[in-house]
């Protein structure tokens, strides 16, 4: 009995296994699967393909403006009379020989501290300042009076007695008087002289040629054409070569240019006739002489004012 009772205990806990290892396996089975969710992405638009190739916008920078340029000196002046308007390549001698004027006195005029530093667009009074507080009045021709009566009384007695003698017999009346001769300027009155001796190889032209070109060999004497002050002498005008440029009154200054050696310096005064240079060929192509009348700063032909050879 006791026997029967083991074995069946025995039996009982083998079964028990079995069952445990049956149900294990039926777990690990590949035929049954735990169930997975699977979820597909909604599908693409075109807006969504656009809003992902572009770019996020970037945030605008506030970019400061940039500051105004004090204007130029001398730009209140622009356009007036007895002013001029820096261009490119322009000097103080250059603007000096255009406008008539000793460049040293258009640098004083101006209060430039350095003549060499002047500025495209920058205004420069070409004139000399006007003096304050003159002003010039109109005066009557000579000879001319202007009689009036001093009260009525003579006026009546001359038209009464006209009128008792009755009319005058007539006249001729008198021939006009000629117009008085237009006055020359004082500036005018220069005793020219010829600055070389050489002939005349190229002749005045406006267009081209601002002067007379007189030839000779290198180291002939080249002379002052009148009176006057040297107001430049140097070689910082391109073109001109060693240059003299005289200043003869307010109104006449000469050019010598192109000279092989200079014999002035600047504020000298020369008399006609003295040697202020030697004839080259700086900045030239052929020895010669490059010989210039400028009156209020433009160019005019020497030879109306020059003694016929």
């Amino acid at each position: 009995m006791k026997r029967f009772d083991a074995a069946a205990a025995r039996l009982r806990n083998g079964a028990s296994m079995v069952a445990l290892v049956v149900l294990v396996a039926a777990c690990a089975s590949p035929t049954h699967k735990a169930p997975v969710e699977q979820r597909q992405p909604a599908p693409r638009t075109a807006a969504d393909s656009t809003a992902a190739a572009a770019p996020a916008p970037m945030p605008a920078a506030s970019v400061p403006a940039a500051p105004t340029p004090p204007p130029l000196p001398g730009a209140e002046n622009a356009g007036k009379p007895g002013y001029y308007t820096v261009r490119p390549g322009d000097t103080l001698i250059r603007i000096g020989l255009d406008a008539g004027q000793n460049w040293r006195d258009i640098a004083r005029w101006n209060n430039l501290p350095n003549s060499n530093l002047i500025e495209v667009g920058q205004v420069l009074r070409v004139l000399p300042p006007a003096a304050d507080g003159v002003t010039v009045g109109a005066v009557a021709p000579a000879g001319q009076v202007d009689a009036r009566p001093l009260d009525g009384k003579p006026a009546a007695a001359a038209a009464s007695a006209a009128t008792t003698a009755g009319p005058a017999p007539a006249t001729a009346a008198p021939a006009a008087p000629a117009p008085p001769a237009a006055p020359r300027e004082p500036d005018d009155d220069i005793a020219w002289a010829w600055p070389a001796a050489g002939p005349v190889v190229a002749v005045f032209d406006d267009n081209k040629s601002k002067g007379l070109a007189i030839t000779g060999q290198a180291g002939d004497p080249v002379l002052a054409a009148a009176d006057g002050r040297v107001v430049y002498a140097g070689s910082g005008l391109r073109g001109y070569g060693n240059l003299v440029i005289v200043k003869h009154n307010a109104t006449y200054l000469t050019a010598y240019a192109h000279n092989q050696a200079l014999l002035v310096k600047e504020d000298q005064v020369v008399r006609r006739g003295q040697r202020i240079a030697e004839m080259g060929s700086s900045d030239a192509e052929r020895v010669q002489l490059h010989f210039e009348i400028r009156r209020q700063g433009r160019p005019i032909d020497p030879a109306r004012l020059l003694p016929p050879r």
